[in-house]
């Protein structure tokens, strides 16, 4: 029998929906095509980084002494650099890097803020006073003086640059996490779960956690580009990850300030790939935050325009 003859008198058959996370790619991919490019982008990233033993002609630290300095060729597209390493190899390899940095220290980020923003923004009172003139007093430092000197402080490496970056910046997110618990933290099922004695461990995982989880995706997918360019910075001066590892911004400020008169690639391909990750990413989180906030949806942060009716 058909479906209408199976449905009762006046039932009216709800319309198959699409499932949520199906539903935001669609949103994604018709209402932010940059924010699209960008996804292209992260996931070219991430196949590169993972599968960079595989994609790259060479090995990062290979040497070809004879063929130093080398411009793009069929033989190294990309160039050599002083000491015959293939450029090509070591900027795919330095997008493993990249992404280890922009996922580790990202996860750091979101971890740290949650932590301390979710307890600060529910308790209040004067513990929140405290971690937030602690707040205060850590972003009153410029950001680039504060992280060379805990990683002087630390060492140099890939887990301490993690590590630093990840703490670092997830101080920065506190704030936001706080001022998301405090928006909610006065409904009524919050009442209801502190009035039948419900621990405050319970709450802040099965009741606060989930209702700022939007706000947990944006913090993890803006601090991406930051992390990769705050570790690029250090690497640039000498206090991020050490050579022969081959971080983009480490190439740019060695081998690449040292030659880059005389074997301009050594400059140029380091800081185009990191221009293209950093403004991919960008442009990525930018969208997620649009599609994750109802308060953008359809607005300002959307490329929809509204359809007028004609009349006559």
């Amino acid at each position: 029998m058909s479906d209408t003859a199976d449905r009762l008198p006046g039932e009216i058959k709800e319309p198959k929906r699409r499932p949520l996370l199906a539903d935001f790619f669609m949103r994604l991919v018709r209402e932010k095509p940059l924010g699209t490019a960008g996804g292209v982008i992260v996931l070219l990233l991430l196949f590169t980084g993972i599968f960079a033993d595989f994609l790259a002609p060479y090995g990062f630290n290979a040497l070809h002494l004879a063929d130093g300095l080398a411009p793009p060729s069929a033989k190294y597209l990309l160039g050599t650099d002083n000491l015959g390493r293939d450029l090509l190899s070591r900027i795919i390899y330095g997008a493993r890097i990249s992404m280890y940095v922009a996922l580790g220290a990202s996860a750091l980020n979101v971890i740290v803020s949650a932590i301390v923003g979710l307890i600060s923004g529910y308790l209040g009172g004067k513990f929140d006073i405290i971690v937030q003139r602690f707040v205060d007093a850590a972003l009153s430092i410029p950001g680039l003086i504060l992280l060379i000197t805990v990683i002087a402080l630390v060492g140099t490496g890939l887990l301490q640059v993690i590590f630093v970056l990840g703490v670092l910046g997830g101080i920065a997110w506190i704030r936001v996490v706080r001022s998301a618990v405090i928006a909610i933290k006065e409904n009524v099922y919050f009442e209801a779960a502190r009035a039948i004695g419900a621990p405050l461990s319970h709450i802040l995982i099965r009741h606060v956690l989930p209702n700022i989880m939007p706000v947990m995706i944006i913090i993890f997918t803006v601090s991406m580009a930051g992390n990769i360019l705050a570790e690029a910075s250090l690497s640039f001066l000498g206090f991020g990850i050490p050579p022969p590892a081959p971080s983009w911004g480490g190439m740019l400020s060695t081998v690449g300030r040292t030659y880059m008169y005389e074997a301009t690639w050594l400059a140029i391909w380091p800081g185009v790939a990191l221009t293209i990750v950093v403004y991919g990413i960008s442009m990525w989180g930018d969208a997620i935050r649009d599609l994750l906030d109802p308060r953008l949806r359809g607005g300002v942060g959307s490329y929809r325009r509204a359809k007028t009716k004609k009349v006559g």
